[in-house]
């Protein structure tokens, strides 16, 4: 009889095709979510016409929704680690797509406000348990690249998002832009078949026929058997019992864990903020819908390079070290922008503003997903959403006011500046010699 340990086996692993499966089915779910979150930023325009509304009213539909992710990342990450990945990742999927297409039939503010705030449960819910089974299934050294990928897909969703609209708005209406929304539905078989269940779920309850399936899937050559006896490595620790969100502030976590939820409060201020209004911010600069719409487009596009590029930079280097950096340049690229620069260096500016904020967060997510072990990394990845949703929450209403009360270019894009530099300082103050990465590593030594 062979002791596998698991965690070991898949740190080693190249890249095959099992994991590009898992890549694939995370990144269109991803998209989905993206879409389904970055539309609104494109509808608002449109919603504030129809239902002659103030801006103060219409930055609170995205407040209603991210206040209902952040319950979603709060109560589905715990719920994860204790009944499977896979299971609350497609209801998840189901609940953000049924509510986001039927808001597409509301005929008043209230209505509509209702359905996002419950189509927010399922995107909360969604995004910290992608995370943590990508990372949980990664090879060591592709983990942070390969969430940075994956998470990548949000900010294209965007980028589908402000491409829809400009075709969809001024042809139909801003309906047609929520009713495809409804997309994943059509997927949802495929995705139950494709996407595997938590190693840490499966060993926990003691599914061993499915887990040397999965893990045979893992490692071609590995020959694994029900004969043979798997081990995780936070099993040899201990048993993780009750409510898994305390286990987050033990073992020299606490203040890495702090420092983490202020990183994700301003790290989501700025990209839900610049998300839903920088098409109305441009507008006000005198830019016309379609030009607004496409500063949209290009700060997706940075987020997407700047995910790419800044998960490899972070493999490489350190998370550390890179998202210090990032929020720095982030700081600088978005009190530029408020002297509107020419047209070329503004698309440039924009660009980079995407990488560095929305491109940061994602990097972000990898940093915190490795962090915590795999016992408690959905609960560790969903509690940092769900507080850091609370920034994302006061973002659309407060960059609301700001428009409302007509101040300067200056005054709204330093209010997306600020948040980075804060960002920045609390990155700094995380402690890595607590983290789960220098854990196995002083378990090896032991060994």
């Amino acid at each position: 009889m062979r002791t596998i340990q698991v965690p070991e086996m898949i740190d080693e692993q190249k890249f095959n095709r099992f994991h590009l499966q898992i890549l694939l089915c995370c990144i269109f779910i991803i998209i989905c979510d993206g879409y389904d979150m970055f539309m609104l930023g494109t509808i608002l325009p449109s919603l504030m016409a129809e239902w002659r509304i103030t801006a103060v009213e219409a930055g609170l539909f995205s407040s209603y929704s991210l206040f209902g992710m952040m319950i979603g990342a709060l109560v589905f990450g715990p719920l994860a680690d204790k009944f499977g990945r896979k299971k609350v990742i497609l209801i998840c999927t189901v609940i953000f797509s049924v509510f986001t297409f039927t808001s597409g039939f509301a005929d008043e503010p209230t209505s509509f406000g209702i359905q996002r705030f419950v189509a927010g449960l399922g995107l909360g819910g969604v995004m910290p348990n992608l995370i943590a089974i990508i990372t949980e299934y990664a090879p060591k050294k592709l983990r942070s690249t390969l969430v940075a990928i994956m998470f990548s897909g949000h900010a294209l969703g965007g980028v589908v998002a402000s491409m829809g609209a400009m075709y969809l708005i001024p042809n139909f209406d801003w309906r047609a832009v929520v009713w495809l929304g409804a997309l994943p539905l059509i997927f949802m078989p495929i995705l139950y078949r494709l996407l595997p269940e938590s190693i840490n779920y499966l060993m926990t309850k003691n599914k061993k026929s499915k887990l040397v399936d999965v893990l045979n899937q893992v490692n071609v050559d590995g020959q694994y058997t029900m004969n043979d006896n798997y081990v995780l490595q936070e099993q040899l620790k201990s048993e993780m019992k009750g409510f898994p969100v305390k286990e987050l502030f033990k073992k020299g976590r606490t203040l890495s864990t702090l420092m983490f939820w202020i990183a994700f409060f301003m790290c989501l201020f700025v990209m839900y903020g610049l998300s839903t209004w920088l098409p109305k911010i441009m507008g006000g600069a005198g830019y016309e819908l379609g030009s607004s719409l496409t500063f949209l487009v290009v700060l997706n596009l940075g987020a997407v390079f700047g995910a790419i590029v800044g998960g490899k930079l972070a493999d490489r280097y350190g998370s550390k070290r890179i998202l210090v950096t990032f929020l720095v340049i982030g700081f600088i690229t978005l009190t530029m922008l408020s002297f509107k620069p020419s047209m070329i260096m503004l698309y440039i500016l924009i660009a980079i503003a995407g990488g560095t904020t929305t491109g940061t967060q994602i990097v972000t997510n990898a940093y915190v997903s490795q962090y915590y072990p795999n016992e408690i990394r959905s609960t560790g990845v969903g509690w940092a959403l769900g507080i850091g949703r609370i920034g994302g929450i006061l973002a659309p209403t407060f960059c609301g006011i700001l428009l409302d009360m007509k101040l300067s270019l200056q005054v709204n894009f330093l209010a997306f500046a600020i948040p980075c530099i804060i960002a920045a300082a609390a990155i700094w103050f995380i402690q890595d010699n607590f983290s789960n990465l220098t854990e196995i590593r002083q378990e090896k030594k032991l060994i």
